[in-house]
């Protein structure tokens, strides 16, 4: 896979085929979920990871979400990663016909892993219950630049990443969404909290990292999925 931006110091190419498979979800209302559940064991054994904190360094491999109607337009997203694009693809079918359309409206949005996740010294695992998804595409500006501003543009943003990094962030690397949605990529971070993520925002903005692009951002609090699907201490 080619890369649409260049590797940096925080950032190094994957090149291993993994595909993520994230999920911006609204509940219909109630229901049981203990057949998406079963389809989702299914999943793990053919390799599939049900959650951030697997993706990024833990054993524990139960699926996760994170709340986010406190503040978004869905009531939950998060992120799955497939052992391939054809493994997503057939694995969220299989997720709808157990009941999870039934249950929830969904965008869900797929794509090959790009840069390898990046988890920082300061990172406090699973004690670390936010999670914070970034969606982007790159603009008009983006597409009129030439390769050597593309690149002094990375190198810049660099910069905030690395600060993002120090400060506690860990990052499931970058997942190239431009086949199939109106989005570029997505970044997943899972990070101490909304303090942590406030200053991130104002050291990227700083360094014109959003000069370059439209964003759609979620911020959430980890949840059992299961919990998320049914609405259980929403």
């Amino acid at each position: 896979m080619s890369l649409l931006t260049g590797e940096t110091e925080v950032f190094q190419a994957a090149n291993d085929g993994r595909c993520a498979v994230v999920f911006l979800a609204k509940r219909r209302g109630g229901g049981d979920a203990s057949a998406v559940l079963a389809e989702l064991d299914r999943l793990r054994d053919k390799g599939w990871l049900l959650s951030l904190d697997h993706i990024l360094d833990t054993e524990a491999n139960e699926p996760s979400a994170y709340a986010t109607g406190f503040t978004h337009d869905v009531d939950f997203a998060g992120m799955f990663e497939a052992p391939s694009q054809s493994a997503a693809h057939a694995g969220i079918a299989a997720l709808e016909r157990a009941g999870w359309a039934r249950l929830l409206r969904t965008e869900w949005l797929t794509g090959p892993r790009e840069f390898l996740p990046v988890i920082s010294p300061a990172s406090r695992g699973t004690r670390d219950e936010w999670g914070f998804f970034a969606l982007w595409k790159w603009n008009a500006a983006w597409q009129a630049a030439s390769e050597e501003q593309r690149r002094e543009y990375d190198l810049e943003c660099d910069i905030a990443f690395a600060s993002d990094v120090r400060a506690g962030a860990a990052i499931a690397g970058r997942h190239r969404l431009d086949v199939a949605s109106e989005w570029d990529h997505i970044g997943v971070w899972r990070i101490p909290g909304a303090d942590m993520l406030d200053a991130a925002m104002r050291e990227h903005d700083r360094v014109a990292d959003f000069k370059f692009t439209t964003s759609r951002h979620y911020l959430g609090k980890r949840i059992p999925l299961e919990k998320a699907i049914t609405g259980e201490n929403a």
